[in-house]
């Protein structure tokens, strides 16, 4: 079962970013990883065990620390909606869905020979 793990860490420029990626990345047994510098947070999803991620991040950064480990949110299933539920279809892109109408001339006879 795959679980969320939050690692706080100081993420100061982009190369301290992406050694961190590269470092957790590496873990077998990673799902996703989504890297938040707002909050100086890496979040981890999947079977990896937290103590080998710390263990990975605090050798590039030393003042690494768990924040949290639960379960990661499971995602519902699409065909499981209840029947009174409407199902929306992807909206198109506004180029797509855009006609442009030149000449309406409803009157006039056809000019081609």
């Amino acid at each position: 079962m795959s679980q969320k793990t939050i690692v706080s860490v100081e993420l100061f420029c982009s190369k301290c970013k992406r050694k961190v990626m590269k470092l957790i990345s590496a873990i077998e047994g990673i799902d996703s990883i989504v890297l938040d510098p707002s909050k100086n947070t890496v979040t981890v999803i999947g079977e990896a065990d937290p103590v080998c991620i710390i263990n990975r991040v605090r050798k590039f950064r030393k003042c690494a620390e768990i924040k949290s480990v639960g379960p990661s949110k499971e995602e519902k299933d699409p065909s499981q909606k209840k029947p009174g539920e409407n199902i929306s279809l992807p909206r198109t892109c506004q180029g797509c869905s855009v006609w442009y109408v030149v000449h309406d001339d409803i009157y006039s006879p056809c000019t081609i020979l």
